[in-house]
């Protein structure tokens, strides 16, 4: 696919399970004697990508197919991390957030045991190692920054606890905030174990993101931006249905991290993509960015969804240099978004 923006880039949401290469799951499929409902990668993308619209639960049965070939398995772990700095910067990203569940890629010290798996030795804090191992070796090697967000998931609250612990355990070693993901009926008690972490990551000066609003109704935006404290929302769409609700956060410059041709996919937005939230946000000079979320499933790069935003919602590369580019001078509001200085003082490493 042509690139429709040529200038360096920062993506925020990125699902690092989402976005493993095809050949890596066939390697360790085969490796370590796991079926797949595919031998090559065209047959295994007939099972784990698509193209038309799907409900939120089968997309997630998406992952059931390939997620037993990676988990638990070191070298899978720390190889998906590399690989994903390696794609990125291949797309002109030059500062990437990437995101995953820890207790979904282990083995041990997780109940249940994700994926069928049968108990192993890799703990979710190995996980977190591991993963930071595979993004440093990528910076080195690809010259762009990478930085980490931890995911709670809202169906195991019961990890939450720990999953803000190793926040606090590495976030002076790529990790920078904590994410909360999973099906979005499932709302956040007041007594629940999610806000206990959230309340604990505030303590510390940990950085908060939430998916919200994004199959869920606006309802669930503001249970992330005033119960959780949510400094980011992840997809947040439906933030339009509460006209006052979006007046105020657009007055805070809250950050919506926008994923068009994931929406599409997942039915999150209407299908005409000239009515996307993303249009209005635009209209509305609102801080957001444009993101992937799961290129493997969604059979897509980068480049795909800067595409649509040119073709169907009007951006021009003045608007792409607004929402993208790491820079003072033309983007303020994403720097301030992003988290790379929560691990390091270094700037954008701009070049091109």
């Amino acid at each position: 696919m042509e690139r429709v923006f040529g200038e360096p880039k920062v993506e925020l949401h990125v699902h690092l399970d989402g976005a493993i290469r095809p050949e890596t799951i066939l390697h360790f499929g085969k490796k370590r004697g796991i079926p797949l409902p595919g031998s090559t990668v065209d047959d295994l993308l007939k099972h784990v990508s698509y193209k038309t619209p799907l409900p939120l639960t089968q997309f997630l049965e998406k992952f059931d197919h390939y997620m037993p070939a990676i988990a638990g398995d070191r070298e899978a772990v720390r190889r998906i991390a590399y690989e994903l700095v390696e794609t990125k910067a291949k797309e002109g990203v030059v500062y990437v957030e990437v995101r995953y569940s820890p207790h979904l890629l282990a083995n041990c010290k997780v109940e249940p045991i994700p994926w069928g798996q049968q108990e192993g030795d890799l703990t979710p804090d190995e996980v977190v190692s591991l993963v930071n191992q595979g993004l440093q070796e990528g910076e080195r090697k690809f010259n762009i920054k990478v930085r980490s967000i931890l995911c709670c998931m809202r169906h195991m609250p019961s990890w939450s606890p720990e999953v803000v612990e190793l926040c606090k355990k590495y976030r002076n070693n790529s990790v920078v905030a904590i994410d909360l993901a999973g099906d979005e009926s499932l709302k956040v008690d007041t007594s629940s174990e999610h806000r206990k972490a959230y309340e604990e990551a505030e303590r510390c000066g940990i950085h908060r993101t939430v998916h919200a609003g994004e199959a869920g109704p606006a309802a669930m935006i503001k249970e992330a931006v005033y119960l959780l404290k949510a400094e980011r929302i992840g997809h947040g769409y439906h933030v339009l249905e509460d006209p006052e609700l979006y007046k105020e956060l657009l007055r805070t410059k809250m950050h919506f991290e926008v994923c068009p041709w994931s929406s599409y996919l997942t039915g999150a937005c209407l299908p005409d993509f000239r009515k996307h939230p993303a249009a209005q946000f635009r209209k509305d000079q609102a801080n957001y960015s444009i993101n992937t979320d799961d290129p493997l499933i969604f059979n897509s790069t980068i480049d795909k969804d800067y595409s649509i935003a040119k073709e169907y919602m009007g951006f021009t590369e003045e608007e792409f240099k607004r929402v993208a580019c790491p820079s003072q001078e033309t983007a303020p509001s994403l720097d301030a978004a992003s988290w790379l200085s929560s691990a390091s003082e270094e700037p954008f490493p701009v070049t091109g």
